[in-house]
């Protein structure tokens, strides 16, 4: 049965500069989705590259002291290097200055000019360096580029262009009759809004300002603009013949099925793109699934901000395959993820160390200490067999589901979800506590057999993930991994199959440690640091506002350390051999009565005083007082008049309860 034809591709990375995880993302995720497609019976093509011309390219040459194509050479083979180090698939790395490519170029721009879609006019306006794209005022954001928020220049030169609106209303229609065109849906609403109803400006694609670029054969002093040059590698490396002699590869993977490309050039894929293809009488790829970013932190990286994170930098400090399955599992479906050296590790712990890596140790462990290695017959089923059983078969589809709508997320937590499964599975089962009782041997060997099922299962479906990993778990397992036809059944490891010895595929990280050692900062003594540098502040705030306080007054924080409480007096008394002491018996609230000695006998009689509700100060230290301890002070009121002093106990009002605090 012949295989179905599937054509992914990645945008083709920019050489200026060395690619950061966030570019890498890309080509990772392209590769789990085109090892998937294998895998389920596809023949796949993918393709990705280098896009090698332009502005930015020879100005960073020329600041170098070197030629454009001696940097583009070492910048290609950088990235390339990187994609081979994330143990990527891509069938094809294709090259922009690639001579057949630039030929082919040359023939598309003569054919749009011949056919009256690209005419000669000259461009007045604002242009982006970096984003290499002109702009119109209306179409900057508070003066700058509304991509990546630079400033833009004044430009103007002789340039050629192409009739954009003269497809727009085609590309519309296309967008309307193809809902799953751009993907995901925010994406086609943003580029519908904010673009194609607006109405299209005829776009530049030529430039005469610089010379490194594809030549103009017919008009020597212009170069291929970029977009036109590098969107076109979709078809030109695929067997495209501008003059319609199409090679059989062409013929048999265009359309492409996916366009894989980051959300920040979207535009480019879903307006000017899909309008050459119309003008050339193309079919359009089937669909544009703009990818969010990978961020770190809270911001984009980029060098300016000095938060670049490179991907062989993570590989050296974490392996491949835990790189990748962070960054697969890590990136929301349409939102931007982030990337932090500590959730990264912890990911590692959680998910790689524990739920996987820990499974398959012990299942293996278990196999060699209770039966020498041996797999056991499943002789002896029981109704707890069956969910891990049904989780296991059900597996494929589910994962299916998730990648036809290229959530790869969410088809990996399918996969952790059986693991999972199967760590409760052993908890369950608990086989140590089996493996003590001889009559209940063969039931050891049955739990053992369902876990080992369970795991390949899973390694089968991780190998277009975690690659090197699923092969790990079947080297150990010594079993040929067959693919996904291989579990239509549950119950493919023979009985008698000998396993072979475990070892550890993801090891625990001590996270302070690692990152100590990544960053040359111990986070213990940084966090300690911090401590120590906020009490100092704060101690300088209170220092300055203490210094800030007018003479005779207090400050805030000295006043709310006075605890004044709402007491009920239980009773009262005149202390002998005092004239003016009265011992007071106070309900505070607290369940235990509070006495506190007061020198007010000569204004109140003491059997006047009981039931009334008073205020007290309850933080005072205990003292002494003709023998008796006192602990706190009621708070009252003195005044000098004609007659002598005069006091007045704070009452208030009998409703208020015992143990209220005035503040």
């Amino acid at each position: 049965m012949e295989k179905k034809p599937y054509y992914i591709s990645t945008a083709i990375a920019y050489t200026s500069a060395k690619p950061h995880i966030g570019n890498t993302y890309e080509i990772i995720l392209a590769d789990a989705i085109a090892r998937y497609k294998r895998m389920t019976g596809f023949e796949v093509y993918f393709q990705t590259g280098t896009d090698e011309h332009g502005q930015k390219i020879q100005e960073k040459a020329e600041s170098e002291g070197i030629s454009p194509q001696a940097h583009v050479d070492r910048v290609a083979g950088e990235v390339r290097r990187i994609w081979d180090l994330m143990n990527t698939t891509y069938d094809r790395f294709v090259r922009t200055t690639d001579p057949m490519h630039e030929k082919k170029v040359q023939q598309i721009f003569k054919k749009l000019y011949d056919q009256g879609d690209i005419y000669k006019g000259a461009y007045k306006g604002k242009y982006c360096k970096p984003c290499e794209s002109f702009w119109t005022d209306s179409q900057l954001k508070d003066g700058c580029c509304p991509d990546c928020g630079r400033p833009v220049v004044e430009a103007e030169e002789e340039a050629y262009f192409f009739k954009m609106s003269k497809y727009a209303d085609r590309l519309m229609q296309h967008i309307e009759a193809h809902p799953e065109f751009i993907q995901p849906e925010s994406r086609k609403n943003e580029m519908v809004n904010n673009f194609l109803k607006p109405g299209l400006q005829d776009l530049c694609v030529s430039r005469t300002s610089f010379d490194w670029g594809i030549p103009v054969d017919f008009d020597s002093k212009h170069v291929v603009y970029v977009w036109l040059d590098a969107l076109t590698n979709y078809i030109t490396f695929c067997g495209y013949d501008p003059e319609g002699n199409h090679d059989a590869h062409y013929q048999k993977f265009w359309p492409a099925d996916v366009h894989l490309i980051g959300k920040d050039i979207i535009r480019f894929h879903t307006i000017y793109w899909p309008i050459f293809l119309m003008a050339l009488g193309e079919e359009l790829p089937k669909q544009v699934f703009g990818h969010p970013w990978l961020l770190v932190g809270d911001g984009k990286m980029s060098k300016s901000a000095g938060n670049v994170i490179y991907a062989d930098d993570l590989v050296n400090w974490f392996g491949v395959d835990a790189v990748r399955y962070y960054v697969l599992h890590e990136m929301p479906f349409a939102n931007d993820g982030i990337m932090t050296y500590e959730m990264l590790m912890e990911r590692i712990n959680t998910d790689l160390a524990n739920v996987l890596g820990n499974l398959v140790n012990r299942t293996i462990a278990m196999t060699h200490q209770y039966f020498g290695g041996k797999v056991m017959a499943p002789d002896t089923p029981e109704e707890l067999d069956k969910e891990l059983k049904e989780m296991a078969l059900a597996l494929p589809a589910k994962v299916e589901a998730k990648m036809d709508g290229l959530h790869v997320a969410d088809a990996i937590d399918e996969i952790f979800t059986l693991l999972r499964r199967s760590n409760k599975y052993i908890d369950e089962t608990t086989p140590w506590l089996l493996a003590k009782d001889e009559s209940k041997h063969a039931r050891l060997g049955t739990v053992l057999y369902n876990l080992l099922e369970a795991i390949r299962f899973a390694a089968v479906m991780l190998k277009p993930y975690l690659p090197d990993t699923s092969d790990k778990i079947f080297a150990q397992m010594q079993l040929e991994n067959k693919g996904v036809e291989s579990l239509a059944q549950f119950g493919g490891i023979q009985p008698g199959h000998e396993i072979g010895k475990g070892e550890i595929l993801f090891s625990r990280l001590n996270i302070p440690k690692k990152l100590a050692e990544i960053t040359g900062i111990d986070p213990e003594a940084e966090k300690k640091a911090q401590k120590e540098a906020k009490k100092a502040e704060k101690s300088a705030k209170k220092e300055k506002k203490k210094a800030e306080i007018p003479e005779g007054c207090i400050s805030i924080d000295e006043f709310a350390k006075v605890e004044m409480t709402v007491c009920k007096v239980q009773s009262c008394e005149n202390v002998s051999k005092s004239e003016k002491l009265l011992m007071f018996q106070l309900d505070d609230g607290s369940g235990t009565p509070r006495q506190i000695l007061s020198g007010i006998a000569k204004y109140y009689k003491a059997e006047d005083l009981v039931g009334k509700t008073v205020v007290a100060c309850t933080n005072l230290p205990p003292r002494k007082m003709m023998g008796h301890e006192s602990n706190g002070m009621i708070i009252s009121a003195v005044r000098e008049t004609e007659d002598g002093e005069q006091l007045h106990l704070l009452m208030l009002d009998d409703k208020i309860p015992a143990g209220f605090k005035l503040c």
